[in-house]
C-alpha cells in the first residue's frame, strides 16, 4: 500500500503505530477473559474428561467406582437429592451436577463448620427443588475421598482447609452452570 506525501521515516511510523496498536487490542481481549482463581481454560478447578451424560433406565444404577475419584461425568439415573448432609450414590451426584449444583464431599461424619457457612453465604438454604432446579450447594459425606472436594459438571477441586478461597471461587463460578 503507497500512503502518497509520507516519507520513509513517516511510514516506518506509522506500520510501528498500527502494529503497536494492534499488540494492544490482543493484549486487552487476552485480558479482560481473565478471572481469578482460574485454573484451566474453563473455569476454576481441575477439568476432567467428559464420561457421556446417558441417562440410564430406572433401576438400573451407575457404578459406585474409587470413592476418592468422585465422578464428575457419566452415566446415571435420575435421582433426586431430598436432603442435606446425607451420603450421595453416584446416581444422586451426577444428576446434581448435571443440573448445575455443586456439591462439596467431606471425609468426615460431619462437614466442617466453615463449608456450612460457606454454603449459606454463596447460595440459599438447601430444598430438594433448589436442588432439583441446579441452584444448590450440596454438602456430603464420602468415605475415601481424602479431605474437601468440591464437584462440579466435568470439574473438581481439592482443598486442605475449607476455608481456602479456591473453594469459594469454585462454587460461585459453577453453580448453575451444570452441563453445557
Amino acid at each position: 500500500m503507497r500512503v502518497s506525501g509520507l516519507g520513509t521515516l513517516a511510514r516506518a511510523g506509522l506500520v510501528l503505530l498500527l502494529a503497536g496498536a494492534g499488540a494492544v487490542a490482543i493484549l486487552l481481549v487476552v485480558s479482560s477473559s481473565d478471572v481469578p482463581g482460574v485454573q484451566s481454560a474453563n473455569g476454576p478447578g481441575k477439568a476432567l474428561p467428559d464420561s457421556g451424560a446417558e441417562s440410564l433406565p430406572a433401576g438400573k444404577r451407575a457404578p459406585l467406582g474409587n470413592p476418592a475419584h468422585p465422578p464428575t461425568s457419566g452415566a446415571h439415573a435420575p435421582a433426586a437429592i431430598t436432603r442435606d448432609g446425607a451420603p450421595l450414590s453416584n446416581d444422586q451426584l451426577l444428576d446434581a451436577l448435571e443440573r448445575g449444583d455443586v456439591v462439596i464431599l467431606y471425609d468426615a461424619p460431619r462437614p466442617p463448620a466453615p463449608l456450612g457457612a460457606l454454603a449459606a453465604a454463596l447460595a440459599p438454604p438447601f430444598s430438594p427443588a433448589l436442588a432439583a432446579a441446579g441452584g444448590a450447594v450440596i454438602l456430603a459425606p464420602r468415605a475415601g475421598v481424602g479431605g474437601i472436594v468440591a464437584v462440579a459438571w466435568r470439574h473438581l477441586l481439592r482443598v486442605a482447609d475449607p476455608r481456602d478461597p479456591a473453594l469459594g471461587q469454585f462454587v460461585d463460578f459453577w453453580l448453575g452452570r451444570g452441563r453445557r
